[in-house]
């Protein structure tokens, strides 16, 4: 009887223990994250695509080396990319040392920055509010919304989900400063906040966050209400109510730092080619589209359709659009001025208003009106909006707890249906690109990627089409002259081609863009023989990318050409040296031991006709290659 008897009273105090505050968290986080994984699953299916992922991975040296003290130093120095983000670029290594090039473990590591995301997003809420219900909502919808797709689904907005994974725990840790303020808690949330600069300048807007935060929900700002600290956000944590000065000054420190990535993201910028000048874009033309982009993130967070990887900047916004844009902006600030009682929606609209501001375009960086990337971190405050505008409403009207639960539920699904549609795109170049032209106009930056997808496929006579497609609607693009050059080029037509890499170097300040245009002039006149001029251009692409390939082969094989004496030879040797260090071949190991045995170093010969033979699978077809390059 004594043991039968204690058997309903551990059940009953193990079921207790599962309706724990702390142990329903816990369930609720698990379920967030496993829905999260799931929706993105996919993403394994998926390889790189041609737009940056050959910049930050599939072709670039330094990160494919994985991490050693060389890369290392070169992340925290280099303003490669248009960008200083030393950990988004370790990030990117540490992929390439565990995964290789494998595209699997590079999606799976964003997916999984993602998924943390999320689950903190929602215990930071929950922990600041009190409100677990609303916050796992707006969890779930950062988590499945479609908006954050190519967040996620592009290897190279590692910097994003990375750079989101320190703000929020910079956004933690000043709620642990909050409870019991002091010097080392202050230094966490710094050291966090830079963590977050080093991997991308987004999160520039942390001192306005945690200032938004005081006004709700941690209610450190302003008059106490008496409605209770749920629902007006009062001073949670047994904080008092601080003057909004003191509160500022507090967040000078943090402002300093904002103040040094904004210097250094300029300096990266303007060094890379990627801040548009006035002249390229009108600076009333530049405010006409902030104003219509905010409204269009408002709408894609409501309804979260055409989504595109790239959305193509306007050569005029139609008076309607901005006047429409404008008056819906004017609106929504109206209204919620008008409820500011209640502080969430004061909160919500201004996080999503001022952490836009950095990605909203009044400095035009590249050549895209709008992305869906840029509201990673924005669109959270229209999500508590929204979450915590409904549930007090249906609160007001005593509805059903299990009707919001339902509606909510049903809401997320279809979310995620859109979303894992939209990850689908992001398959290939083949997927993504047609999808862009399907949904967007005079898309000229899509028909080049389209056209380069074609190429991909052998397929270069339709490339063509869309190459010269993106010439008429841009003819200052510089992009589609290199291609065009690239297709001449190919078929023969050596001045044209000429002529169109010298357009591109007119057009273009990219330094990746005029290497490649650099190069490949160095090729066209190593086919015509001047060799004086091939030397130049070779030097010039050499010089803004320290490894060219394509230089290095045919450098070597004008130093061969013209060689003299065992000098010369050396030169031609090194050259193919460094050119198999970078793209290792049968052809050009064979290269490289007649230069070596040219120049007298037969020590070296056998070795490197060893790796000849162990890369060839017919080493007589590689000897012919190699003679028939040396004749040319």
């Amino acid at each position: 009887m004594p043991i039968a008897a204690t058997k309903p009273a551990i059940v009953l105090r193990e079921a207790g223990m599962f309706r724990s505050p702390g142990r329903r968290k816990l369930v609720l986080g698990l379920l967030l994250v496993v829905a999260t994984l799931a929706l993105y699953n996919p993403v394994s299916r998926n390889g790189f695509v041609n737009f940056d992922d050959d910049r930050y991975v599939t072709d670039n040296p330094q990160v494919q080396a994985g991490l050693r003290w060389s890369t290392i130093s070169w992340a925290f120095t280099s303003l490669d990319q248009a960008n200083w983000h030393p950990l988004t670029w370790l990030s990117h290594a540490l992929d390439c040392q565990l995964f290789g090039l494998n595209p699997v473990g590079h999606h799976y590591t964003n997916v999984l920055f993602h998924a943390t995301n999320a689950l903190l997003l929602f215990l930071i809420l929950q922990w600041f509010s009190g409100y677990t219900t609303r916050s796992l909502m707006v969890a779930a919808l950062f988590a499945l919304h479609p908006l954050n797709v190519e967040s996620v689904a592009w290897v190279v907005e590692r910097k994003n989900v990375l750079s989101m994974f320190f703000f929020l725990l910079a956004v933690a840790a000043y709620g642990w400063y909050v409870r019991k303020p002091g010097i080392a808690r202050y230094l966490a949330v710094a050291a966090l906040f830079v963590m977050g600069l080093m991997s991308k300048p987004m999160v520039i807007t942390l001192p306005l966050v945690l200032l938004l935060l005081d006004y709700w929900p941690l209610g450190r700002m302003g008059f106490p209400s008496k409605a209770g600290p749920q629902v007006e956000g009062e001073a949670r944590f047994g904080v008092s109510i601080q003057p909004v000065w003191k509160l500022c000054v507090e967040k000078l420190p943090l402002l300093a730092l904002s103040a040094g990535s904004a210097i250094m993201t300029m300096m990266a910028q303007g060094a890379g080619g990627a801040v548009l000048s006035s002249a390229a874009h009108d600076p009333w033309l530049l405010m006409e589209k902030v104003v219509v982009s905010y409204v269009l993130y408002v709408r894609n967070a409501v309804w979260p359709f055409r989504l595109a990887v790239l959305y193509p900047y306007p050569h005029a916004v139609p008076t309607w659009k901005v006047a429409a844009s404008a008056l819906v902006l004017l609106s929504l600030t109206l209204a919620v001025l008008k409820y500011r009682r209640h502080r969430y929606l004061v909160a919500g609209w201004l996080w999503f208003l001022g952490t836009m501001v950095p990605m909203i375009g009044l400095i035009q960086v590249g050549n895209q009106a709008m992305a869906d990337r840029y509201a990673y971190l924005p669109m959270i405050g229209l999500f508590v909006m929204g979450v915590w505008a409904a549930a007090e409403w249906a609160r007001f009207r005593q509805l059903s707890g299990k009707l919001l639960v339902a509606v909510g539920l049903t809401a997320l699904l279809a979310l995620a249906d859109v979303a894992h549609i939209q990850l689908s795109y992001w398959y290939d170049d083949f997927t993504l690109w047609s999808r862009a032209l399907a949904v967007t106009q005079n898309n000229f930056v899509a028909e080049n990627n389209f056209g380069n997808a074609l190429i991909r496929q052998g397929r270069p006579d339709d490339a063509i089409i869309h190459f010269r497609a993106a010439a008429a609607l841009e003819p200052g693009d510089s992009a589609s002259q290199l291609n065009l050059g690239i297709y001449a080029q190919e078929h023969g037509d050596l001045q044209q081609a000429a002529a169109r890499y010298a357009n591109a170097l007119r057009l273009t300040t990219d330094t990746q863009m005029r290497a490649s245009a650099y190069a490949n002039l160095g090729t066209v006149h190593f086919a015509l023989r001047d060799y004086a001029q091939a030397q130049q251009n070779f030097d010039s692409a050499m010089k803004l990318k320290h490894e060219f390939p394509v230089a290095l082969l045919d450098l070597g094989l004008m130093a061969q050409k013209t060689a003299q004496g065992k000098d010369d030879w050396n030169r031609a040797a090194d050259y193919y040296t460094r050119f198999v260090a970078v793209d290792p071949s049968d052809v050009g190991f064979l290269l490289l031991a007649n230069a070596l045995h040219q120049a007298g170093r037969d020590a070296e010969v056998n070795r490197a006709y060893q790796q000849a033979q162990s890369l060839s699978t017919d080493i007589n077809q590689a000897r012919q290659k190699a003679a028939q390059l040396a004749r040319q």
